[in-house]
């Protein structure tokens, strides 16, 4: 595994991490402590040592079920969750982004997590009219100096925000979570300069272009299970997509190479790119995913190197 200094915070995360929305039961399983217990332990052993989850993967249930699998051994990770939603049903949420309201969606996050202080508290796709509260951010502040908050982060809802980009350091907040794959380099325009600016940490989400990018599927794939959010795309928009996949399978993936593995390399050859999030529903998954870490793979987009990888 390969380590990346995020941003300001000096802390050092491993450049693949662990995204854990699957866990809160939204895509068509349940998960038990057990099985996450497996697919964390087998990524320390791999040396991942972050974790993304929310509030709202199910009723902080990711969060449960990660505190009860790290305990013991919650100093071997870096922790990063998320504020501003509580779940109300199956990829549905209602919006929290009072102070008052922040503060005991952070009481009830440090108890699922059976931790006493977060590594990254993240505003999780909110508006700008929540962005510019002049009462929730001081709150947050105020929960850094008391050791319950380390660093705080925003999870950017559009991946052209450079709004909220470049007032992150105005907020005390120094890493920018945001949607980067191989089929959308929308933060390439203007949020990842704007995070290089600002020396902003990058948690890349969605990497595998919700598994467009896997190599599993061919353009005549279709998606009717109401239990899979692909369901819900515009169809025109997967059969692009899925067209898409096709023709960067053929022509620019390696022969002898794992498209997903190539997909995550691929992101973070980006000198902006701190760490990228795939979730992992199997311990088969966190094994392919961390050989991304491994792949020597040369973007002639963006050629330079990345200082510490």
């Amino acid at each position: 595994m390969k380590y990346r200094r995020l941003g300001s915070t000096e802390m050092p995360v491993s450049v693949v991490g662990i995204g854990t929305w699957q866990f809160g039961g939204e895509w068509g399983r349940d998960y038990d402590v057990a099985e996450v217990r497996d697919i964390l332990g087998r990524a320390r052993e791999l040396g991942i040592n972050l974790l993304d989850t929310a509030e709202c993967y199910g009723d902080h249930l990711s969060e449960r079920l990660i505190g009860e699998a790290i305990e013991g051994r919650r100093d071997e990770w870096f922790v990063a969750t998320k504020f501003g939603h509580r779940y109300t049903g199956a990829f549905q949420r209602d919006q929290l982004w009072t102070a008052d309201d922040v503060l005991r969606q952070l009481d009830a996050s440090l108890e699922a997590l059976r931790t006493d202080h977060l590594d990254l508290y993240q505003f999780h796709s909110g508006s700008r009219e929540a962005f510019d509260d002049p009462e929730l951010w001081p709150v947050l502040a105020e929960q850094v100096k008391a050791g319950r908050i380390r660093h705080l982060g925003i999870s950017i809802g559009k991946n052209d925000d450079v709004y909220q980009t470049r007032h992150a350091q105005g907020v005390g907040a120094t890493a920018i979570q945001v949607v980067y794959n191989r089929l959308d380099r929308t933060p390439e325009h203007d949020v990842f300069p704007a995070c290089q600016n600002h020396d902003l940490g990058v948690l890349a989400r969605v990497p595998l272009a919700s598994g467009y990018l896997s190599g599993k599927y061919r353009p005549d794939a279709t998606f009717d299970d109401t239990s899979d959010v692909r369901s819900r795309h515009d169809r025109a928009d997967v059969q692009r997509k899925l067209e898409e996949a096709e023709r960067i399978r053929v022509d620019e993936v390696p022969e002898g190479v794992d498209m997903a593995t190539w997909a995550l390399a691929w992101c973070l050859q980006h000198p902006a790119v701190t760490c990228v999030i795939p979730g992992c529903k199997s311990v088969e998954q966190v094994e392919a995913n961390a050989k991304a870490a491994e792949l020597d793979l040369v973007r002639d987009d963006h050629p330079q190197a990345v200082a510490g990888a």
